[in-house]
This record gives structure tokens, sequence and C-alpha cells, in this order.
């Protein structure tokens, strides 16, 4: 049966964003977090929210779809409210997916970096990632350009972007380069002859590539990658594959100039022959780094974080997050005390909600806060987080009402981070 799509009206919005659905339940911590609704610069027929943060504050990009074009379009969140959104390119050739989304990034320098998917064959998994970048806050972008050069029309996406130390772009993402078929095509998962590989590549101040090299050989096939820069240098994580199956969260790193090999955060031992299409997400501040992830090794799905205070050498003991009903699709930020804020999507009876929920090291969780609520299906996508100072910012899919005429559009709410000690 096909599950029932939630509109999500301004008065469904105000219900639930109520301070009556703020308390602290018993035996919970109370963290008062208002979440008020903040008016979206998307339109309608839109989807794939992803959140960046600079110093200047938060960045929100996100699809719009006009037919079979899509573009790729951007706002920044400023004093008076969202900035104008910006186009950063748009094509009828491409790959657009509930959970491999676009992004867009400010740099240090100011300069605005984007990737997008775009196809490279008739395959359904044929596509690339496409990078591009402007230097006049998006009045023009750069003509694009890959990270990758096998030149196979196999699967590349799930990219992770951030900011070299030093200056310059840093990404990772999944390569389907070795699940090429006999005549170098391929682009299909089913019979593919080889695995799915995580890669790094980087870029100086000057665009020109300094590094493209393979991090993990054997990932799983559709999980969204994660990444973060700690005081010791970038870290990633990733769900992993063993021969036997096993698709646990792995995390690899810089030290001593080079990536370590990847490991496992915590060895959960989830064995699926297949791809469940739910990845981790990074929080880094210092030496501080928080990790969020999802698993169902007994069927019934878990969100967990765990805490790292050696920039990712080792991780504490995972917390459980969720309550009792996740979904999974996880986003995570570190709080000014190192406590995590973690979101999640949770069922309930009518569908589904995007909570949030405080986190501290010694396993301490407060009462969960309801940002809205999304249908249960894939299209809701990734619910959205991030934090700038004391402001949060919250972005979701509104499924919309096919039947009815409303088409999906992102949407936005925000919140002031509470007082809360150490």
């Amino acid at each position: 049966m096909r599950p029932v799509l939630l509109s999500l009206s301004a008065l469904a919005l105000a219900l639930v964003l109520s301070p009556a659905n703020l308390q602290s339940r018993a035996g919970q911590a109370l963290f008062d977090l208002r979440v008020a609704p903040l008016a979206s610069p998307a339109a309608a027929s839109s989807g794939e929210p992803q959140l960046s943060v600079s110093s200047r504050g938060i960045l929100l990009s996100w699809i719009e779809r006009d037919g079979q074009t899509a573009s790729l379009k951007a706002a920044e969140r400023t004093a008076g409210g969202w900035s104008a959104p910006v186009t950063v390119a748009a094509g009828d050739d491409w790959f657009v997916n509930w959970a491999d989304v676009p992004s867009v990034l400010r740099l240090s320098d100011g300069t605005l970096v984007a990737h997008w998917l775009q196809k490279s064959g008739p395959g359904t998994y044929a596509y690339d990632v496409r990078l591009t970048y402007s230097g006049d806050e998006g009045r023009t972008w750069a003509e694009s350009f890959t990270p990758h050069h096998d030149g196979t029309e196999t699967e590349h996406g799930f990219a992770s972007l951030f900011e070299m130390p030093g200056g310059g772009l840093g990404l990772v993402w999944l390569d389907g380069r070795q699940m090429a078929g006999e005549a170098g095509a391929g682009g299909d998962h089913a019979g593919a002859p080889g695995a799915m590989s995580l890669r790094f590549a980087a870029y100086d101040a000057s665009w020109t590539q300094t590094a493209d090299t393979a991090l993990d050989a054997r990932v799983c096939e559709c999980c969204p990658t994660t990444a973060a820069v700690t005081a010791d240098g970038p870290i990633a994580a990733f769900r992993d594959r063993s021969e036997d199956e096993i698709r646990d969260i792995y995390v690899a790193r810089v030290a001593d100039g080079g990536w370590t090999t990847g490991r496992p955060v915590h060895e959960d031992n989830w064995q699926i022959n297949a791809c469940p299409v739910n990845g981790p997400t990074l929080a880094a501040d210092g030496s501080r780094v928080a990790l969020a992830w999802f698993h169902a090794k007994e069927r019934t799905g878990a969100t967990f974080v765990a805490f790292s205070d050696d920039a990712g050498r080792t991780f504490g003991a995972p917390v459980r997050v969720d309550d009792g009903a996740t979904l999974g699709r996880v986003d995570l930020e570190l709080l000014a005390d190192g406590s995590a804020l973690v979101s999640w999507i949770e069922r309930t009876e009518d569908g589904a909600e995007f909570r949030a929920r405080r986190v501290t090291h010694s396993g301490e969780r407060s009462a969960p806060v309801t940002v809205a609520p999304l249908a249960s299906s894939r299209a809701s996508g990734y619910p959205r987080m991030a934090r700038h100072g004391d402001e949060l910012v919250f972005a979701w899919t509104d499924a919309g009402a096919p039947r009815s005429g409303q088409s999906p559009q992102v949407r936005t709410a925000v919140a002031t981070v509470p007082t809360v000690g150490r």
C-alpha cells in the first residue's frame, strides 16, 4: 500500500512547534528548545535540502524542478532572514535522488563551492560528481569539473565537501569505477563485478587538484558519507561492507600526512545483504567529535551517538537516541558545552516526525523535541540541522499531497540554543 503523504499546513506546524510539545518527560532532562517557523526561500516543487555553516552564517541549498529541468539553488541566513536565492546550475540530465543530494559551501576566503550529480550514460547509476565555484557571491560560476578521472559510466556520488586545513577544498565520495562491466559501461548495481569504493580528492586555492586517492576499496553502495575537520585534520565516516556483508560505520582520518585505514566506531555487526541507504553524520569542534548513525540489526531500527575527545582516534560507548521506532536519517550538531543535538526521523501512528534531542557524554538525554511532521516514505528525504552561534536552523522536505495538487517543498524553522550547564 502506498504510504500516506502528509501535508505540512501552517496550522499543523503551529501545533507541532507549540511550547506544549517541548516539556520534559519523566526521567529526562529539560532542554527547552523552542522551535519557530521560518519562511523558506525555496519555491514549490523543491526538495533535497542541505545545510552548511561558515563564519558568515548558514547556507541552505536545494533543488527546484520545472518539468525535466532541475536547478540547484542556495540562500544564506542573514539578520534580516534568508538572502535572495541564487541559481548555481541547472540541467535536464541530472541525477536527482532523495538521499544523494547536492551541496553549497562557503570557504574562509568567501568563495562559494557547490556540487551536484549529472548523468554520464544511460545506466541507472551512471552519473558523475560535478564541482563548481564562485568568487562573486554566486553571480557567476566556473565551468563545472569532476574530481574523478576514471571515465567509467558508473556511480560517483554521496559526496561530502569540506575546507582543507590552510585553505582549499577537500571531498570524499562513493566511487563505482570497480563496478563497471566488461565493456566499461556498467551503471547498475545488480550483478556488478566489483565493489563500491570511497575516495578522497583535494584542491588548492588556485583550483589545482592536489589529491585523488582511494580510502576504502569496499563500502556500502548507497549510504551517504560525512566529513568534518578536527584539530588534527579531516575525518570521514561511512558505512563499510565486509565480505560477510557486515555493514558497520567506519571512520578514517588524516594522521602523519596521510589517511588512516578505516576502522569501526562500534562493532554493531549488522549483517545485511543490501544497502539500507542510511548513512552517518559527523560534527567536530577542535578535538571534540560526535558521530551519529543508524542500524537495524534486530530488524527494529536504532539510532546512536558516540563521542570522541581525541579528534576521532577513539570513541566512547554509544548512547541510544531515538524513541523506539526510528527510521534513522540522522543529523548532528555539537553544542558549546560539548553535548550534541541529534536529529532523526521517528515513526508515529500518523506517519513520522522530524525529532531532535540533546545528549551528553555521560549519556544523559533530554526529552525529544518535535520539529515537524513528515511523510514516513522516502519522499521526506534527509531532514537537516545546522548551528551558527546560538542559532539553530532546521530544513526538511514537506512531501505535499500530489492527489490534491500540492507539490513537495523545502521548509525551514529556527531556534535559539538554550543555556545549559556543563
